[in-house]
């Protein structure tokens, strides 16, 4: 779900502005989008509502990254018993002019995937981030 639908109270809009500020003292070019899903029938059928989700941008095509755009989905999972909300892991996914170039998940075995994927020092930095993002949450 979009970044700004989730920033309904003080500690989750807090959570995500750390977020942006985390992510940007790794990629400073990097512009952030609150709302990278449309707000049509289709698109809404396919969004997680248990997860916050951020674009970020770049000013162009980024060789080291070999994406321009990148999508950030952290994923939570809503207990239904005790009602406890949890992270459990983060999915971003690059962006290039042909489509999605590559995919980290967390979830899974914190390995890039993909035909173009971003330089090591590079993929580096994004498992720093989502380290940091779990530190945040837990």
């Amino acid at each position: 779900m979009n970044a700004a639908e989730q920033a309904t109270g003080l500690e989750v809009t807090t959570k995500i502005a750390a977020i942006v500020n985390l992510f940007k003292s790794h990629f400073p070019d990097a512009k952030a989008d609150l709302n990278p899903w449309q707000n049509d029938p289709d698109t809404r059928n396919l969004v997680d509502p248990d997860s916050i989700d951020i674009g970020f941008h770049f000013p162009g095509w980024s060789r080291k990254l070999q994406s321009r755009s990148i999508l950030l989905q952290i994923r939570f999972y809503q207990d239904p018993l005790d009602k406890s909300h949890r992270l459990i892991g983060l999915d971003a996914a690059g962006f290039n002019h042909q489509g999605e170039a590559w995919r980290l998940s967390t979830v899974e075995n914190w390995q890039c995937v993909g035909n173009y994927q971003p330089a090591p020092e590079v993929n580096d930095k994004l498992k720093l981030f989502c380290r940091q993002v779990f530190e945040l949450f837990n």
